[in-house]
């Protein structure tokens, strides 16, 4: 409002001054002169103005922060600061108490390509039309402005190191960075360094791996030391630098000193549930991506020992990333930069650990779908929660608006900003994933379900992807049963409350966020 009346009266003074310049003739040369300098004034301050209105709020800071964007594959919630008593994630923890850590957080998809794509771009699956590994968003929508994209065109140095985008070189996106990627592709020899396993002739050799070797054997260590030297480097000018560590998506592998930090037989085993029985037998999957790797044993169960030894795993590659992210923000400290970086921690989607029977992700369920969420934002809240839901669609909006930018139109989530100083303000009501079966396929999917979870509820509907035709619903009370081994969408009783979900799932996202439509 201030700056529109400082133009209003400017213009008005000079609409009042040109008629006075026109009247006098005497000195005809000389008021010209003036008005036209005045004229000049004018328009250059309000093109100033207009710079201010673009980036509202970097003129308080009087410099732009900076984005430390880190990406982990595969990790649950599983870390001390979401009350796990078992892993050893110090540095993960430390960043949490420096920030807001969001306790129900979701990703859009449980599989990595289609909830990155996802999150770089502002738009759920449905609208980058990428539910597979092989679809790349630029032939679907190939004018999207991607999140760091954004940021470059407005003046930022963009990098990224690590596994930002999908694995393979034809899904990253070269339109997003201001420098080539670095360590984007994930080769054999930075998942094993043990003879036995870099001469097999699959790339899928053991599900776990112990070496008695340096952090930077193996590739997050490598994608380590390579932030570090980057950040020496971009140190004097406005970064967005994002960070991709692989651990602890399988195959666990982790030095030897990692391993050493916990005593297998003191991790417990997964409760092991059923699948639910009434249920269509395309809600769940076979674990298909373990047991594509050796040692794991054929039929439905694996054995305890092999369990163990997994749980093992899986912990002991989450503390050898959660050191390597150390070493990062240990040098973000070092080069005095912290006080103005934005950092943000997230991972792609969730995992099973044997939790009714199932290992990895690519469902629909709780375990697969939420995520950690940190953000540590200069001058915003530090070392609390907040319960809230919500998505990683949700980050775009939110570093555009912590950055000063505008928020640019045609996003699908909402800026988490008022939670990071108000973290428990009434919010969504509702958060939104979907899984297509089959799903390795070609073309469109034959049916997707369709997600919702509510304050209480998870609500599943699975469709004809073309008719929208309903073939089978689920439904979790999580105040009753938190593990959703019951699915009471069929029981009489509730069918008012599968009513009343159906209408919410229907009205959308657009509906859940703060004010509805």
């Amino acid at each position: 409002m201030k700056e529109h009346s400082i133009r209003d009266n400017t213009m008005m003074k000079l609409k009042m001054l040109l008629p006075t310049v026109m009247k006098d003739q005497k000195n005809n040369a000389i008021f010209f002169y003036t008005a036209r300098r005045t004229f000049v004034a004018v328009s250059l301050l309000m093109l100033a103005m207009s710079g201010c209105r673009t980036n509202k709020g970097l003129s308080d800071n009087k410099q732009q922060p900076n984005i430390l964007f880190i990406a982990i594959d595969d990790l649950r919630p599983q870390l001390g600061c979401y009350a796990d008593t078992i892993v050893q994630s110090p540095h993960i923890d430390k960043l949490a108490g420096s920030g807001v850590l969001f306790k129900r957080a979701y990703c859009q998809q449980a599989v990595c390509s289609p909830s990155r794509t996802s999150l770089m771009t502002g738009r759920r699956p449905n609208t980058t039309k990428v539910w597979d590994l092989k679809t790349h968003f630029r032939t679907t929508i190939p004018d999207v402005v991607t999140l760091p994209q954004y940021f470059k065109n407005n003046g930022y140095h963009t990098q990224s190191i690590g596994k930002i985008y999908h694995d393979p070189a034809e899904a990253q996106d070269a339109l997003s960075w201001s420098a080539p990627e670095i360590l984007a592709l994930t080769k054999k020899d930075g998942k094993y360094v043990l003879p036995s396993n870099l001469k097999s002739k699959s790339s899928k050799a053991a599900a776990t791996e112990l070496a008695d070797v340096p952090d930077n054997a193996y590739i997050d260590g490598q994608v380590a030391d390579q932030a570090l030297e980057v950040l020496g480097k971009i140190k004097d000018k406005p970064f967005f630098l994002a960070v991709g560590f692989r651990r602890p998506h399988l195959p666990f592998s982790a030095p030897k000193k990692y391993w050493d930090m916990y005593d297998r037989e003191k991790i417990p085993l997964p409760v092991q549930h059923t699948l639910p029985s009434n249920i269509p037998a395309y809600a769940a999957h076979n674990s298909e991506e373990l047991r594509g790797y050796s040692g794991i044993g054929s039929g439905n169960s694996i054995a305890d020992s092999i369990t163990r030894e997994l749980l093992h795993g899986y912990y002991a590659a989450i503390s050898y990333t959660d050191a390597q992210i150390g070493k990062v923000l240990a040098e973000l400290d070092r080069l005095n930069l912290t006080r103005n970086t934005i950092i943000v921690l997230w991972s792609d989607h969730g995992f099973h650990l044997g939790e009714k029977g199932l290992w990895a992700k690519a469902t629909n369920y709780e375990l697969d779908t939420r995520v950690p969420l940190i953000i540590a934002a200069p001058g915003k809240g530090r070392g609390i929660t907040s319960d809230r839901l919500v998505e990683l669609v949700d980050l775009y909006p939110t570093l555009a608006q912590l950055g000063g930018l505008p928020v640019p139109e045609g996003l699908e989530g909402t800026s988490l900003a008022p939670l990071l100083t108000k973290p428990d303000q009434p919010w969504k009501s509702a958060v939104f994933s979907q899984f297509p079966r089959p799903w390795q396929y070609k073309g469109e999917p034959a049916t997707m379900g369709y997600a919702m979870r509510t304050e209480r509820y998870r609500y599943v509907e699975w469709r004809n992807f073309k008719t929208g035709e309903v073939k089978a619903m689920e439904l979790y009370d999580h105040q009753l049963d938190p593990g959703e081994v019951n699915n009471i969408a069929n029981i009489p009783e509730n069918s008012t409350l599968i009513h009343e979900l159906q209408q919410q799932l229907r009205d959308g996202w657009q509906a859940a966020r703060p004010g509805g439509f």
